[in-house]
Parts: C-alpha cells; sequence; structure tokens
C-alpha cells in the first residue's frame, strides 16, 4: 500500500469509526472538549499506524482511545479536587436517535455519568467497553493492560457498584416528558405546589457555575428546599429567561436563555414519575455543545 493511500484508509477508517470513539471518550471522561482533545491524539497516533498490520480497524481504534482517556481521566481527576462547587458533566445536545436507543440514553444520562464518576479510572473504562459497547473481555483486556481474567474480576465489581447507585427503572420518554412539562409550568408559574408535586421526597439538586457564574455550591436535599430554592430563584431571574425543552444525553432537559443566549441546562433523573435528581449547568466553559446536536454511536 502506497503513503498516499495509507493515509487515506487510516482517514477513511477514522472518520467510519469516530462518532463510535467520541462517545467511548465521552463516557469514561464527562467532558465533551476533553473528548475532542483525546480523539486529536488518537488521529495523530493512528496517521502512524502500519495498517497492513491491523486486523481490526475498528478494535484497535477503541483501544487507543481507550488508553488516551484513560491517561487524560487521571488528569482530570486531579483538576476536580480543586474545583469550585459541584462538577457535573458536560451536557450534549444530542440527535433524536440516540433517545431511541434506550441501552445508550441510559449510559450518557447524567444521571448514569454521575454514578460512573464514583468508579476508579480502570473500572469506569472496563464498565464502558463491557456494558455499553459489548466488547469481550479479551478486547478489554488489551485497552487497559490487563489479563481477561482480572478484566471479569473488574466488570463484576464494577457492575455491583453501578447497580447499587443507578436508577432502578428505564423510564419512558412518554413519561419523562410528562414529568419535565410539569416541572417547567411549575417552575415558570412560580407554583410551589406544583414543583412540590413532581419533586420526590428525597430530590437532590445539584449546580455546576464552575466558579465562574453564580451557583449553589453546595448539594441541595429535600423537596421542600428544592421548591423554595427554585421558587425563589425564578423569581428573580425568570423575567428575562426563557425555557426550551430539548434532548440532552438522550433526555428530556430545558435549555434556559437569556437575551438570546444560552444561560443554562436543566436535566433530570426521574423515577416513578418524580424527579429524584435536578442538574443544572451554568458554567459557560461547558454549553458550547448545547447549541448544536451532538452525534453519538456504539
Amino acid at each position: 500500500m502506497s503513503e498516499g493511500d495509507s493515509m487515506g484508509a487510516a482517514t477513511e477508517a477514522f472518520v467510519a469509526h469516530r462518532n463510535l470513539l467520541f462517545t467511548v471518550a465521552y463516557e469514561m471522561l464527562g467532558s465533551a472538549a476533553d473528548a475532542e482533545d483525546v480523539l486529536q491524539e488518537v488521529w495523530l497516533r493512528w496517521a502512524d499506524v502500519d495498517l497492513d498490520e491491523v486486523r481490526d480497524r475498528r478494535a484497535y481504534l477503541v483501544r487507543i482511545t481507550t488508553r488516551k482517556a484513560l491517561d487524560r481521566l487521571r488528569t482530570l481527576g486531579r483538576r476536580k479536587e480543586s474545583y469550585v462547587g459541584p462538577w457535573l458533566p458536560e451536557p450534549l445536545l444530542t440527535t433524536p436517535d440516540v433517545a431511541e436507543d434506550v441501552e445508550l440514553a441510559d449510559s450518557v444520562s447524567m444521571a448514569m455519568l454521575l454514578v460512573m464518576e464514583t468508579l476508579a479510572p480502570t473500572e469506569r473504562a472496563v464498565f464502558v467497553l463491557r456494558e455499553v459497547f459489548g466488547l469481550d473481555y479479551d478486547e478489554i483486556a488489551q485497552a487497559v493492560d490487563r489479563t481477561p481474567t482480572t478484566v471479569r474480576q473488574i466488570a463484576h465489581r464494577a457492575r455491583a457498584h453501578v447497580a447499587a447507585r443507578r436508577p432502578r427503572d428505564v423510564v419512558s420518554p412518554a413519561e419523562s416528558r410528562a414529568a419535565l412539562q410539569a416541572f417547567r409550568r411549575a417552575l415558570e408559574t412560580g407554583d410551589l405546589q406544583g414543583l412540590l408535586d413532581v419533586l420526590a421526597p428525597d430530590v437532590v439538586l445539584l449546580s455546576d457555575g464552575g466558579g465562574v457564574v453564580h451557583a449553589v455550591q453546595r448539594p441541595v436535599a429535600g423537596a421542600d428546599k428544592v421548591a423554595r430554592l427554585l421558587a425563589v430563584g425564578w423569581h428573580k431571574v425568570g423575567a428575562w429567561t426563557s425555557v426550551e425543552p430539548v434532548q440532552v444525553n438522550g433526555h428530556p432537559a430545558l435549555v434556559l436563555r437569556r437575551d438570546g443566549g444560552i444561560h443554562g441546562v436543566a436535566a433530570m433523573r426521574i423515577e416513578d414519575g418524580l424527579v429524584t435528581g435536578l442538574y443544572f449547568v451554568v458554567n459557560p466553559e461547558k454549553l458550547s455543545r448545547v447549541g448544536r446536536e451532538t452525534e453519538l454511536s456504539r
């Protein structure tokens, strides 16, 4: 294969699998910006590979992406230690097909990404590759530099850890939309009782301003506290903020707009028709992917 043909084939393979590679990196990192940086590193590494020596290009690319993402994940862990206030994943405005793939939508939901934040880096990589993308243990072992037996043990441990913390049941799109509409209606009208009716008793609100803009610095727990905080907050900003229902990370969410620009995103965790988790991302450094759709794939 000539040098030109090799570069063309490398480019074609990378483009064909780019959405998959981005999804792998994003699920591991919770950050689209860092996932894009990882893909740049993957391309530089991939461009130097002798394609004649690669039997499975998809598997090889996933392996490189996983290793690069693991390196970045360990760096991010140190960076998050000095993060101001709660850290939330970077929200993505997703295409309709993401919501139609129930397993993919569940894996990229804000709630699930927060659960995966509680895993150690290697556990997170193994869980993502096995449970989301269905790679076999031998492939994963090559990606994380462990033996297949060790990977099986890590997968079992990670699966149990996630199962104890993830939402109990898969919520139908109709149920999610109904809860979102009830929440939006109560928020816009300042209906305190309406908020209490849609919030679970043990609801938790997290707000990520990253120290850049004003946000609640600690988690707020309990329906009464959360409802009153929202009612007071909306009274202050509602006059110049509009609310738009969208699909964020494969699930119904709200985009808050002010003066024509995106001010923030409100994503939710819904169980039994009630909101159990509210995730407000107002850090402007995390809002660039809400203005355009991001394609994800498995």
